[in-house]
């Protein structure tokens, strides 16, 4: 069983920065050997792939964060992050990680794992 928690969510301003943390645990989890993602949900809206990690830790982003938002992973401690700068008020949502044993699902949410989120606002 792999336990996911997220952390780093607030309220910024309009063109400011967050960092989201995700940390994984579990008996001999080690997350190299799985596909992990950041999804976002906005209230009225379909939950969003924003980032995918994969195995190698190479990286696929949303059209509409590429070049603001940063995918990454720390493996010694276990623990996915989400850099996002010039955050948009179109980036408010709750923000939860995802993990998938091994390569990353064809389907947008089909990840077996899943953390309880973190939320994200952003003021004009």
């Amino acid at each position: 069983q792999v336990h996911l928690v997220e952390s780093g969510g607030g309220s910024v301003q309009a063109g400011g920065s967050l960092r989201l943390s995700c940390a994984a645990s579990g008996d001999s989890v080690r997350i190299k050997n799985y596909c992990m993602a950041w999804f976002r949900q906005a209230p009225g809206k379909e939950r969003e792939k924003v980032a995918i990690v994969h195995m190698d830790d190479s990286t696929t982003y949303a059209k509409s964060v590429k070049g603001r938002f940063t995918i990454s992973r720390d493996h010694a401690k276990n623990t996915l992050s989400l850099q996002m700068n010039s955050l948009k008020p179109e980036d408010i949502g709750m923000y939860t990680c995802a993990a998938e044993w091994g390569s990353c699902p064809s389907g947008s949410t089909s990840f077996y794992y899943w953390g309880q989120g973190t939320q994200v606002n952003v003021s004009t």
